[in-house]
């Protein structure tokens, strides 16, 4: 636990949450700003500040129940045309809570929420060498 993170405050329940799951390992519950209505995270309860940190059974855990989560989502009242599952690392990718966390996301057609805008496109020389960079450390 890090006394200073939300989400640990979350799981010790020193700080109110509208909890959808819980077992030993995750914890899901309300966004407390939702893209959409029914935005829900999926959390580790154990602290780790992003993917490096976290142990791998944990995040094997956590797509599952996300998958399970958006299935609820759609058979509910809730208004979703699609799901979006994102999980953003680092400072530069958007992350604010520096607790790893699953976002499931219910989308509508022009909702007005965009995750585009800077992708581009390669050649194949470099996407040869970056497939090899990766390779190389595994």
């Amino acid at each position: 636990m890090d006394r200073n993170c939300v989400f640990c405050a979350i799981v010790s329940g020193a700080v109110p949450a509208s909890v959808v799951h819980e077992d030993e390992n995750l914890i899901a519950f309300c966004d407390l700003m939702p893209i959409n209505r029914g935005h829900v995270l999926v959390v580790p309860k154990r602290h780790a500040t992003n993917l490096a940190e976290l142990p791998e059974a944990t995040g094997a855990l956590m797509f599952p129940l996300a998958q399970r989560l958006a299935a609820r989502i759609r058979d509910s009242a809730l208004p979703a045309d699609g799901i979006n599952l994102i999980l953003a690392d680092g400072r530069a990718a958007g992350q604010s809570v520096f607790h790893v966390h699953l976002h499931v996301i219910p989308r509508m057609v022009n909702d007005g929420f965009a995750l585009h805008g800077g992708a581009r496109a390669a050649t194949r020389s470099d996407l040869d060498q970056v497939a090899g960079l990766l390779r190389a450390n595994p």
